[in-house]
């Protein structure tokens, strides 16, 4: 057997797993389909020795896949799921094993979690809905997950719980912190432009680290900065760009976004809490900018 021959019997193993996470992302057999074969392209064309992990590294390509069939569903306003002509529905496929739940219980929470999605489509976000079915389904660390969107690990887990939220039928909760979470962000902006790099200091935590974006192969990406001091230092660099920033919001979350000759070219998306900025996640992939559902602010 040859080393293609070999990858493939490997992708196969994983088939049934990742069109499961494609029909419950997509809602449509055909497009999950679409997307494996995808992964299996994607695969074809690495090094596959450098894959430690095949199992999650194609539910990683999957999960980037889906998310971006979703946004590209978004742009073009496709009608929503149950107008026109629906699909035929047949039977999800199967999950794998979850630890602690017995198959009968999973068989009931794959059908009524996947119909439920159906349902929402057009009031999840693209990004909300792959950090549910990834995590809540399938068991996806959110870690992994923050890879996939582009946000924090702490980001990601505040997509899934507003996700189950509307999943389950209940309206989110106005988040009480958001002005308070926007006014630290402006904070932040106005050092910046200033160069003022005690006032930088001052709004950030300690412990703060700063994540910037990988691509779609999954390399390249810079090593986190990491303290209050090393991410005010960089910041003071980014101040030439800081003076024509526009805040905004990301999948609700405050963000700074930075132009260049009047074209988008990086968005800085932060993570709040008790008042200092914790985490900021750097997107600068221009194949990724365009799929984000953001809203610009007024200063």
């Amino acid at each position: 057997m040859d080393g293609h021959e070999f990858l493939a019997e490997r992708f196969e193993e994983n088939r049934s797993r990742l069109k499961a996470v494609a029909y419950r992302m997509l809602g449509s057999t055909s497009e999950a389909e679409d997307a494996v074969q995808e992964a299996w392209i994607r695969l074809s064309r690495s090094d596959d020795r450098v894959i430690e992990n095949l199992g999650g590294w194609l539910t990683t390509v999957v999960g980037r896949v889906c998310l971006d069939m979703l946004r590209s569903r978004r742009s073009r306003r496709e009608e929503p799921l149950g107008t026109g002509a629906p699909e035929e529905h047949v039977a999800g496929p199967d999950l794998g094993d979850r630890p602690g739940t017995d198959p009968e219980q999973q068989a009931l929470m794959a059908d009524s979690v996947g119909l439920a999605m159906l349902v929402v489509l057009e009031t999840l976000d693209p990004a909300e809905r792959l950090a549910f079915v990834l995590h809540d389904m399938f068991a996806v660390p959110f870690d992994e997950i923050a890879g996939v969107v582009g946000r924090t690990p702490a980001a990601t887990r505040q997509l899934a719980s507003r996700a189950r939220r509307r999943v389950q039928g209940v309206d989110p909760v106005p988040d009480p912190d958001l002005t308070r979470k926007r006014e630290v962000v402006a904070a932040f902006l106005a050092a910046a432009r200033d160069g003022d790099f005690d006032a930088l200091v001052a709004v950030l935590d300690p412990d703060v680290v700063v994540r910037s974006d990988v691509g779609a192969d999954g390399v390249g990406a810079p090593a986190p900065v990491r303290g209050a001091d090393p991410v005010a230092r960089q910041a003071m660099m980014f101040a030439p760009f800081a003076r024509s920033a526009q805040q905004a919001l990301v999948d609700g979350e405050p963000a700074v976004i930075s132009t260049r000759e009047g074209r988008r070219f990086s968005v800085l998306i932060f993570t709040v809490a008790r008042g200092k900025v914790v985490e900021m996640s750097v997107i600068n992939d221009p194949a990724r900018l365009p799929g984000l559902d953001l809203t610009v602010l007024n200063d």
